[in-house]
């Protein structure tokens, strides 16, 4: 019996270790320091403390691993984050708004949480974990979690860099498979998950299915965040794979799958054959498609991951005898050089993706 008291005594000091001192409520903090929510950011706060407790919770087990939240805005996902009992939560913020509030729950946190202002969509993580916390990258996931509730306007162009990012294996993926729970509009995430075949197929599926093993946890529904948007929001979890289902680099994947899904109604040989000059691309295609034994009548949605893979590689084939086919780009929204130099920073991989 003494044994059973004593155990239930160590859970009691250990949960009490993990409770955050007498705070007032994520809604109170906002209407004390009187923020409100930018328009022109997209932002939307989310008060209820059980579903930011959800959030944290589908993230996967918090307790004793390094978190860095994108987004905090008034801390109500931070919070939870730290009554998980995560052993370090950075927070990364651009809106200096918010820091009263954010540095209100580092005095609370006990050393725990760190702030940093600045812009994820170009903040490095590479050096923000401690080095012993790196694992191989065909090894499990490391002790490390990325989660935010991120501004509409940020949450896509983000996921996409931080796709390349995980192809390159550098920013926080230098320390191996780091998990990532985010936010996004219902349809976006009803798209990054989309199977073969299925309406809402895109550019983005095959982006985010090629690269990580993505997720849609559940749906909350709008009017739990203020001001309330016009569509519910979803969360989405993503596992870094340890090999890409099409193996090749990240500029050349997505030229193909942009250029097959610019007519993602007609034959898939149509935007396929955006790859090519004029000249030559009735060749080309014809080439392409059989060496990938793909039926250039299916539409780009009926295309499975292995068909793409086929079309990429036979793409790379082509290039491996005609180089200078790397940089051609029909529409000329976007510079395809090789892959060390590629950049989206123009929104050209980031713009219309889905």
């Amino acid at each position: 019996m003494a044994g059973k008291a004593g155990s239930t005594t160590a859970k009691q000091v250990a949960a009490a270790c993990l409770r955050l001192p007498p705070l007032p409520s994520t809604s109170d903090l906002v209407k004390l320091y009187n923020l409100r929510a930018v328009k022109q950011l997209s932002q939307n706060f989310l008060m209820d403390h059980k579903l930011s407790s959800k959030i944290v919770r589908k993230s996967g087990r918090i307790r004793d691993c390094h978190v860095c939240e994108v987004g905090p805005g008034p801390g109500g996902i931070t919070r939870s984050i730290l009554e998980q009992g995560a052993a370090r939560v950075t927070v990364v913020e651009k809106d200096p708004r918010f820091l009263p509030v954010l540095e209100l729950l580092r005095d609370a946190s006990h050393g725990k949480l760190h702030i940093e202002l600045g812009d994820v969509l170009t903040y490095n993580m590479e050096k923000l974990f401690p080095p012993d916390l790196a694992l191989p990258w065909e090894d499990r996931p490391p002790r490390i979690h990325l989660i935010g509730n991120l501004p509409f306007n940020v949450a896509t162009p983000l996921i996409i860099r931080w796709l390349r990012d995980i192809s390159l294996r550098r920013n926080a993926w230098v320390n191996g498979r780091v998990r990532m729970t985010l936010t996004f509009q219902e349809e976006v995430v009803e798209r990054m998950v989309a199977p073969t075949g299925h309406a809402q197929r895109c550019r983005l599926s095959i982006m985010c299915q090629n690269w990580c093993q993505a997720t849609h946890k559940f749906t909350i529904p709008g009017r739990a965040f203020v001001p309330k948007p016009d569509v519910d929001v979803a969360i989405a979890h993503f596992v870094p794979r340890v090999e890409p289902q099409i193996p090749l680099e990240f500029w050349l994947v997505e030229k193909v799958v942009r250029c097959v899904f610019s007519f993602r109604q007609k034959y898939c040989k149509r935007g396929a054959g955006l790859l090519f000059p004029e000249d030559q691309r009735d060749e080309q295609i014809k080439k392409m498609f059989a060496v990938a034994d793909v039926n250039p009548a299916l539409r780009p949605f009926q295309l499975t991951m292995s068909e793409f893979n086929r079309l990429c590689h036979a793409y790379a084939a082509i290039l491996e005898q005609q180089p200078s086919l790397a940089k051609f780009n029909v529409r000329e929204r976007i510079v395809i050089v090789d892959g060390a130099d590629y950049d989206d920073d123009n929104g050209g991989v980031i713009e219309n993706i889905m």
